[in-house]
Parts: structure tokens; sequence; C-alpha cells
């Protein structure tokens, strides 16, 4: 007999974005994710990059290690802060240390600035290690919503990888 799955704790069940007037110098968003060799994998298969999931072992700078940080900021800014409505207009991102599989990643981004007349946010980003050790930093610039938008969260689809061609 299996179980029947709980259904998810209201704040988790639905996806709200924060709009222009919401967002505040040092309003923050943050979500948590230990990188697995799957994930380093998907993303190189998603690039077209072979070499990338071999990288991805923490001892080197691998590009889809760091992608995958990218991306999880990535996450952030469109699930969280300032969540559905936001454009992505520009990102820019330094990579201080290695990322790899079974790094736990503490991705954070935080308003640093915002502009009434454009509605653009601007959003320091950081990505710190199970260590505590800053490994990306850089920030993000969005424009954000202007009404409120909630929606369920969706469940993401189960990816599995196939090789051959």
């Amino acid at each position: 007999m299996s179980a029947i799955p709980s259904p998810p704790p209201p704040q988790l069940a639905a996806v709200r974005n924060r709009t222009f007037d919401e967002l505040t110098v040092g309003v923050s968003a943050s979500i948590e994710r230990t990188l697995g060799a799957h994930d380093i994998e998907l993303l190189a298969a998603l690039a077209g990059d072979a070499a990338g999931a071999i990288d991805a072992t923490g001892s080197e700078f691998s590009v889809a290690g760091h992608g995958l940080g990218g991306a999880l900021i990535a996450a952030v800014l469109g699930t969280h802060l300032p969540g559905p409505g936001a454009t992505y207009l520009a990102q820019r991102l330094q990579f201080h240390a290695p990322v790899g599989v079974g790094d736990r990643l503490r991705v954070s981004v935080t308003v640093s600035a915002r502009d009434p007349a454009t509605q653009q946010v601007t959003l320091a980003c950081t990505c710190v290690n199970q260590h505590g050790s800053t490994v990306i930093s850089g920030e993000a610039l969005v424009c954000a919503p202007t009404h409120a938008i909630e929606r369920p969260r969706d469940t993401l689809p189960d990816v599995r990888l196939r090789l051959g061609g």
C-alpha cells in the first residue's frame, strides 16, 4: 500500500510575485539546493557541453557547475523575488570558487536599488556553499511587475538522460 502524498504547506502551494511598489531596498529571498550529478549532466546536455558533466567535480572552475548557480539565481528571480511577471534584463556574475557535485548552495537575491521611472530593480546576487564561502556574486537587473500575480505551483517533470544519439 503506497502512501498518499500530503499537499504542500499553504506558503508553498502557490507562486506569488512582489510588485514594484512592494519592493524596497533590503528585501531579499533565497533558496537552498544540493547539486547532484544529474543536475550537472542535465545542464551540460541542454547546453551541448559534453565536457561539462565531467569537469564539474568541484576541483576546477566548471562551466556547468557555475551555470547551475546562475540558473538557480534565475529561479529565485522567477519564482520568489520579484517572481512571475518580472522581465529579466541583465545579469553580471563573478565566480570565486569551484562549484560541483555535492555542493549545497544557498542562493540569495537582495534588492539593492530601484528606479520608479522605469520600474527597474537591481538585485545583489550571491551563492554561498556549505562551507560558508561565497562561490558566485553579482547583480541582476529586472523590470518588476506592476500588478500582483498568483498561480498554483507547478510540479516539475521527472527528466531522465539517455546516452546515445
